[in-house]
């Protein structure tokens, strides 16, 4: 999943030059022959995936400063690296003019051509991180900020977008850790309440004593320890939204006084002698069944119905795998930049253990995830050693930097069929697709075959952890017929004792 430059050059011969530069750095390259080549490229399917691009002055068909001229139309952030023979003052000037962000003169050094693009990757994550956060902390983040690919959460964008045009209540449910909090902002963000207020209420973190304080404010001396007046979330909300998290755990006896507050469009502070009218979009999320605590008498059905006017449902992770690589890239570059690491992406095997994995957490638990990696990460990709916990819990051998999948095994045992296929590396199926017992022999063969695959046909090694002697190892592998599977596959490190050879 390593992130792509678009290399754009007339020259085959500096197209390859600067693909295998690229490479070596732990990212990948595609290439175009000249400029409109390489803006159909930037405007089709995969434009999403190209990160950066290295851009040669002096073109036959369309020269550099011309590509950059549309290039920064239709991708204003998009990074620019121009690269010419023809170096000099006016040269770099005219190219930083029409938006190139770096100007280098060929012949230049795989190192220096690695420096600038890291150093053009690490400002754009770092500059699209300072104004995600600084729309976030203005109330003004918007769907466009969000990752996502999945068209599930497509559709909750979709729906997110249409709630905004409205003041209808909206209820968020969701597992723990799957954004319901960002699909809020998102909502404020895009709804004609943008840059106004929004105040988050943990309604499960909130002290009993507390909670009618916090929400709708009280009086000076309204009771002992009272020395200020003070406004609750409602009244600090006035004219923007208020989120209320985990509302599944709010009492019994607060939800009656927050029902009253939503349909009368006011609040009692404590010990104020009038009510005080707000103006508030309320927004709820939940990780809990709230129609099934209505049912069992926990949550007040009144309420339950005034919250659920609008739901929205965020899937958990596990469901929408096709936005885990998009979220790993982000998280990666994002903390990259913050680490100052040189980690550019994902190795295949790793991503394979990631979009393999169920993520409980939802994107939180990725989200620290990728973090410790990128701490820990010494090279320019994430490998399935930089997971040792997610690869412990698939049950991979992070040292070994493999990741055994159903079809990997599939393919080491060759002739087997689907009813006794292994479902993973170390379990095997004891019951055939008849309901019967397998021989002992079958599986006796299956464990050979994995270990000799296992251990990149080590025969010591292999016999070593079955916890048999070479002999009997060879002695069975002439018994079950796997011999000739051996040799062809290149196994049998060792020669055979001279017991096995008679």
């Amino acid at each position: 999943m390593p992130q792509t430059v678009l290399i754009v050059d007339d020259d085959p011969v500096q197209r390859r030059l600067l693909e295998a530069a690229i490479s070596r750095s732990g990212l990948s390259a595609i290439t175009a022959p000249g400029g409109q080549p390489a803006l159909d490229l930037i405007n089709g399917p995969r434009g999403d995936q190209i990160v950066l691009m290295l851009l040669d002055l002096v073109m036959p068909d369309m020269d550099g400063l011309q590509v950059l001229a549309k290039l920064r139309v239709s991708h204003p952030d998009l990074p620019v690296i121009v690269l010419t023979a023809k170096g000099g003052i006016d040269s770099a000037v005219d190219a930083m003019r029409a938006g190139a962000n770096d100007f280098l003169v060929k012949p230049a050094s795989p190192e220096r051509i690695t420096v600038s693009i890291r150093n053009q990757l690490k400002i754009g994550t770092l500059s699209h991180e300072v104004t995600r956060l600084k729309k976030k902390s203005d109330n003004r983040l918007s769907f466009e900020d969000l990752v996502a690919k999945s068209s599930v959460m497509r559709q909750v964008f979709r729906l997110g977008e249409r709630a905004a045009q409205s003041n209808i209540p909206i209820l968020i449910e969701g597992e723990s850790g799957v954004g319901k909090e960002l699909i809020a902002r998102a909502i404020q963000g895009s709804s004609d309440r943008s840059g106004r207020p929004f105040v988050t209420v943990n309604c499960g973190a909130i002290p009993e004593n507390l909670i009618e304080s916090i929400l709708f404010g009280h009086e000076k001396g309204s009771f002992t320890g009272a020395t200020d007046k003070h406004l609750g979330k409602f009244q600090e909300a006035d004219g923007g939204t208020l989120f209320l998290d985990e509302i599944g755990e709010l009492r019994l006896d607060m939800q009656v006084k927050l029902l009253r507050a939503l349909q009368e469009g006011e609040v009692d502070p404590v010990g104020s002698k009038r009510p005080v009218r707000v103006d508030v979009r309320i927004i709820s999320a939940t990780n809990r069944d709230l129609a099934t605590l209505a049912r069992d008498g926990q949550f007040r059905e009144d309420l339950y119905y005034r919250l659920n006017v609008f739901p929205i449902m965020i899937p958990p992770l596990r469901d929408r795998h096709e936005d885990i690589p998009a979220l790993a890239r982000h998280f990666i570059g994002r903390f990259a930049a913050e680490e100052h690491k040189a980690v550019a992406g994902l190795s295949p095997e790793a991503g394979d253990l990631l979009d393999r994995f169920e993520w409980p957490g939802n994107v939180r638990q990725l989200e620290n995830t990728i973090f410790r990696a990128v701490v820990l990460c010494d090279s320019t990709m994430l490998d399935v050693c930089d997971f040792p916990q997610i690869a412990a819990a698939m049950g991979v051998d992070a040292r070994t930097r493999r990741v055994f999948t159903e079809a990997s095994m599939q393919a080491a045992l060759p002739g087997r069929p689907a009813a006794q296929a292994i479902p993973s590396p170390y379990n095997f199926t004891a019951v055939d697709g008849t309901g019967h017992m397998r021989r002992l022999e079958d599986i006796e063969s299956e464990m050979i075959r994995l270990a000799i695959s296992r251990y990149d046909g080590h025969m010591s090694e292999v016999a070593r952890r079955l916890g048999i002697g070479r002999s009997t190892l060879y002695r069975k592998l002439k018994e079950l017929g796997l011999e000739s599977e051996a040799d062809t596959q290149g196994f049998a490190d060792e020669a055979p004792p001279r017991q096995a050879q008679r």
